[in-house]
């Protein structure tokens, strides 16, 4: 059930993330969720968005460098506590969270969290089998 995430790897000078976005804008694709994290020279824009093929495409023929990562989308309670609970499941079954950002919807019943983690599989085992929702890829295109 994980997600597909976009990693962009993008030079840290001015107008380099205005050309990630104008591309993904050109191909007509809605980003639901975008991280940035840089160094001095250089970037990675993660991205989930409602079309990930067509994303990719226009990117590649921009000359970005896109990779395509699965992630977890945990749907988490928002109310105090709500994510702390997903993360000690984490931590009390050895699972290493590698990176991870939120987002939230207009519904502001649910807040939305992107999980990097070594072993999607036994992550998303791990949530279901202890009530934790999570979400596809349809459910972020429908947010």
């Amino acid at each position: 059930m994980s997600i597909k995430q976009l990693s962009v790897f993008a030079e840290n000078k001015e107008g380099t993330l205005a050309d990630v976005t104008d591309a993904i804008a050109q191909a007509g694709v809605d980003i639901r969720a975008m991280s940035l994290a840089d160094t001095q020279d250089f970037g990675i824009v993660r991205l989930i968005v409602d079309d990930i093929e067509s994303a990719k495409q226009k990117l590649n023929e921009n000359n970005c460098f896109v990779s395509v990562t699965e992630v977890v989308g945990v749907a988490v309670n928002d109310e105090p506590g709500g994510l702390a609970r997903v993360i000690r499941l984490f931590a009390d079954n050895g699972i290493n969270i590698d990176y991870m950002y939120a987002f939230i919807s207009v519904s502001k019943k649910n807040a939305y969290v992107v999980l990097r983690v070594d072993d999607c599989k036994a992550a998303e085992d791990l949530l279901v089998k202890n009530g934790v929702t999570l979400i596809n890829e349809d459910d972020v295109a429908k947010l």
